[in-house]
């Protein structure tokens, strides 16, 4: 063999060798993001396994005990005469943390107020309100609807069904077609659907109104008269209160499900201070008291802190007539 020939080989077997060598690390890193997706699977699975073990046996399939309609637009859900912990839920429609604490622990709640373990007082509120449509309209035409089956006594279902299609944020959602379904699904009567119709139907106007018009004007107003800082720093029910010594006329509020929410938003924000102070929704307080995320994300944690509690009393009182607010204007 010819110098020349021995040259090319040795340029063959040296290639060769390169070509071994990058298989062999490829071969390598393939074992190590395939051990590394083992772990992630491993990970995945035994979380599952932990969040499946964490819920009930099979969910809360019992009867519900009576929901009760308070003054306020609030429901409480609870044995008649029940002494127990007062677990108050503020929530919104549209949150997705909201949907999150209803699969995980939904059927807690409804158990335990059926056993007489606890009294629960269901608070939707609309923290995004003030947010740009659809994610504020979806959230307000939600917490409307919620509040028109309380009238019928279908609340609790309602609510579950309003979560389980709770609409992707910042998609449209909750059309008025089906909102006025999902109250049939909840076993409300047909001479009852008659009137949750009508009342979704004129909701979503007023929920039209605000979102379109008459907070864009009133938020364009205050901007350039109260400066950005200062409007960043109000609650949605003192703007609109600012709003109307300056010249945006909230009275299409009145008297309707979408008036009656956002001044349920407003008020929990003065209703509690301190460590205590509402930060967002969910919010569980039990007996005036706001329980961390990782107590009221999980069943284990929610039910220790039932347990664990004292009787409480409900701050708010039945209404009266056991009917609704006053038609919308």
């Amino acid at each position: 063999m010819g110098s020349e020939a021995r040259k090319r080989s040795r340029e063959r077997l040296k290639e060769q060798r390169a070509k071994e060598k990058r298989a062999a690390q490829r071969r390598k890193t393939l074992l190590v993001v395939g051990a590394a997706a083992a772990v992630v699977l491993l990970i995945v699975g035994v979380g599952y396994a932990v969040l499946t073990a964490d819920r009930r046996d099979s969910g809360f399939e019992g009867a519900l005990p009576p929901q009760i309609l308070q003054e306020d637009g609030s429901v409480v859900l609870a044995q008649e005469g029940a002494e127990a912990p007062v677990v108050e839920v503020y929530a919104d429609y549209q949150c997705p943390a909201c949907r999150q604490f209803e699969l995980l622990n939904g059927d807690t709640l409804k158990q335990s107020a059926a056993e007489g373990e606890a009294i629960v007082h269901f608070r939707p509120v609309s923290i995004f309100a003030q947010q740009p449509a659809p994610i504020s309209s979806n959230s307000l035409r939600g917490g409307a609807a919620a509040r028109a089956a309380a009238d019928a006594g279908v609340f609790v279902e309602y609510n579950d069904l309003l979560f389980e299609h709770q609409p992707a944020e910042g998609e449209e959602g909750f059309a008025v077609a089906d909102l006025q379904e999902w109250f049939r699904e909840a076993g409300g009567t047909e001479e009852e659907a008659e009137a949750f119709d009508a009342r979704v139907e004129e909701e979503a106007e007023v929920v039209e109104q605000f979102t379109q018009d008459y907070l864009p004007a009133l938020t364009e107003s205050a901007m350039a008269e109260i400066g950005e800082d200062t409007l960043g720093t109000m609650v949605l029910t003192d703007l609109i209160s600012w709003g109307a010594d300056h010249g945006h006329d909230p009275s299409f509020l009145e008297g309707t499900y979408t008036g009656e929410i956002i001044d349920a938003t407003g008020t929990i924000y003065t209703r509690y201070s301190g460590d205590n102070a509402f930060r967002g929704t969910p919010a569980v307080y039990i007996n005036g008291e706001l329980l961390s995320n990782d107590t009221a994300m999980t069943v284990r944690g929610l039910t220790q802190a039932i347990a664990e509690a004292d009787a409480g009393e409900v701050q708010t009182e039945p209404l009266g007539d056991g009917g609704a607010a006053d038609p919308a204007q």
